[in-house]
């Protein structure tokens, strides 16, 4: 039996992962590691309890004896363990050096030691920084322009090195945007989503017309199991839908789909640093055979009906973000 280790695995993407492996592959153990910070939520794998090919356990990437343990078990890594919030990024950034960087420096160093037969490490479009025409290939330089996206960067030429150094078998993704069911409620669509079912203001930055691709969280899943099991090591691969929005766009649609009007709208100071447009060139993970399934507006429209639908899931969340609203808001006041 083939056993993983899947760091981060109780979060968003992890998550549905986790659950997509495991529904494809009856041979595959799956071990989740998670500090369940404010973003994990052992509720997103309720599901798969009971299930003798899923252990969970609760630790961080960065305790080298927890580590240590766990990877003696298994056979493959696939990395999801990182901060991963722009915004929290900006006034907590040595929270994202610790886990992006250090975390996966713990991570690499355990995986040498017990000869992992392949570790995944997931990374983000935003590395690149923003683009102003054409897509970013897997080759272009990386310019991240804020402590996320820069602790992401760092994190991949760490792994990078350990294949140019030591011939560890690593492979990387960057993936777009991603949506759809138990995505943490501080992200657009899930944030614009719950706003406008409560009736509150919808902050959106700006002009609202910094364009995202975004692809549906299935389809990266997809390509994340096409990439590890078809994927070269030492290689990087771009994971994009082809569905480029500018956020306003985005916005509209949620508020047409649940019949809110426009008004909820509220425009807000920029980001710090905010990128303007992200797109990826997806034709090297396409070679492998894989390509995406949903149609975007289809897709958008389920993912509005899961939170419509899982009130329960989402609002004890949101309710337990009221502290950190309260900073967000006079970090921006203060500005």
């Amino acid at each position: 039996m083939q056993s993983i280790l899947v760091t981060g695995g109780a979060g968003f993407i992890g998550s549905n992962f986790v659950r997509y492996m495991l529904n494809k592959y009856s041979d595959y153990r799956i071990i989740v590691l998670d500090a369940l910070t404010y973003a994990g939520n052992r509720e997103n794998l309720a599901d798969l309890e009971g299930d003798p090919r899923y252990l969970f356990y609760h630790g961080n990437i960065a305790d080298e004896k927890v580590v240590d343990n766990l990877m003696s078990n298994v056979d493959t890594v696939v990395n999801f363990a990182a901060e991963t919030h722009v915004d929290r990024s900006i006034h907590e950034a040595g929270k994202f050096i610790d886990t992006d960087v250090k975390g996966t420096f713990v991570l690499l160093e355990a995986a040498k030691k017990y000869n992992i037969e392949r570790f995944l490490h997931i990374s983000t479009d935003e590395v690149y920084g923003s683009i102003q025409e054409g897509s970013f290939k897997e080759t272009d330089p990386l310019e991240p322009n804020s402590p996320y996206s820069a602790s992401k960067a760092g994190g991949d030429l760490l792994v990078r090195s350990y294949h140019v150094t030591y011939g560890l078998p690593v492979m990387i993704t960057r993936s777009s945007n991603n949506y759809g069911p138990y995505q943490y409620p501080e992200k657009l669509i899930p944030l614009f989503v719950t706003n406008a079912l409560d009736n509150q203001p919808l902050p959106l930055y700006g002009d609202g017309k910094n364009i995202r691709d975004w692809i549906h969280v299935e389809d990266n899943c997809a390509a994340l199991d096409v990439v590890l099991h078809k994927g070269e090591t030492g290689h990087i691969y771009n994971i994009g839908g082809g569905n480029e929005r500018e956020n306003i766009f985005i916005t509209h649609k949620i508020l047409e789909y649940l019949g809110k009007p426009k008004s909820l709208i509220k425009p807000v100071q920029d980001r710090l640093g905010h990128d303007r447009c992200y797109s990826v060139d997806t034709s090297k993970v396409r070679a492998l055979g894989w390509q995406p399934k949903y149609d975007f507006d289809k897709g958008l429209e389920q993912t509005i009906d899961w939170y419509v639908k899982n009130e329960a899931w989402w609002r004890h969340i949101k309710e337990k973000q009221e502290e950190y609203k309260r900073f967000y808001e006079a970090y921006y006041k203060d500005r």
